[in-house]
């Protein structure tokens, strides 16, 4: 058996996951990629800028096509560098183009051949076709998108949540506003089961994102909070106080989360800032 077989599992009957090794954040090692379809394939997660894990990964890909299928294309859910890592080398030695959004395009260097959209969608050739919907979901990142199957209730979620760890909305790429109107956007699907890049599939899905919208209002609760019983904070003199549940050796991750928050409450009118300093609005 090598070494590709044995990290690829079958997670729905049209659909053949991947798990390579990336700088990804703890407690996360690898990212999932997926192959959907049955005899056209589409290569989801070009993720691992690692040259071991990159033979693996073109192992993989290269097994699916002695086996009759046919490889379409690469897609990329996102431009971290824990999903693109591998992006224009995988396009190069296999031959494929790759897919993604117009702001995933914008900032990672590989070429993009096709821009999808919300609303674009596309057909995978097989004993039962596969039509695999596009859905923008931007929060985690500006061109963030997922993809879903919509008669087998097949979600392909790439970082909105994961199995495994949680899901940072830092505030330069990140939205917290933004991601929150996604995640409800997946809660409305009620699909059967959610593809995460990191982690093992996701057999309840709805209640997953439920779980992690509720997770954020807590937060968002909490800092508020933290921020009425102070005449005014900074980012380190809130963090102890709105994290205080949290190893302090996650702090600098929380820090960006906390800012992202903050962001949101002065949008929402909740809080206000003069760029260094926030205050509740009273």
């Amino acid at each position: 058996m090598t070494q590709a077989s044995v990290r690829t599992v079958r997670v729905a009957p049209h659909v053949e996951s991947f798990a390579a090794l990336t700088p990804t954040l703890p407690p996360a090692t690898h990212t999932q990629s997926y192959a959907l379809g049955e005899r056209e394939i589409v290569l989801v997660e070009p993720a691992t800028p690692y040259d071991e894990e990159r033979t693996e990964w073109v192992a993989w890909a290269r097994g699916l096509e002695s086996a009759g299928q046919k490889l379409r294309a690469i897609f990329v859910t996102h431009h971290h560098g824990d999903h693109v890592g591998g992006a224009e080398f995988f396009s190069r030695e296999l031959g494929l183009p790759i897919w993604a959004h117009v702001e995933t395009q914008k900032r990672i260097d590989a070429r993009v051949d096709r821009v999808f959209e919300e609303g674009d969608a596309f057909t995978l050739d097989g004993p039962e076709p596969t039509k695999w919907e596009v859905l923008h979901t931007p929060g985690h990142a500006p061109g963030h998108l997922c993809l879903f199957e919509r008669s087998r209730g097949t979600l392909v979620v790439g970082d909105m949540v994961a199995s495994v760890g949680t899901i940072l909305i830092e505030p330069r790429d990140g939205d917290m506003t933004a991601y929150l109107t996604s995640l409800q956007r997946l809660v409305d699907l009620d699909a059967e089961v959610a593809l995460p890049a990191h982690g093992n599939a996701i057999t309840t899905p709805s209640r997953l994102f439920r779980a992690y919208g509720a997770h954020r209002l807590m937060r968002e609760s909490v800092i508020l909070d933290a921020l009425r019983k102070a005449t005014a904070g900074s980012l380190d003199e809130l963090l102890p106080v709105a994290y205080a549940d949290t190893n302090p050796a996650l702090w600098p991750l929380a820090r960006l989360s906390l800012e992202a928050h903050l962001i949101k409450l002065v949008r929402d009118g909740r809080a206000t800032s003069d760029g260094e300093r926030f205050n509740a609005e009273r």
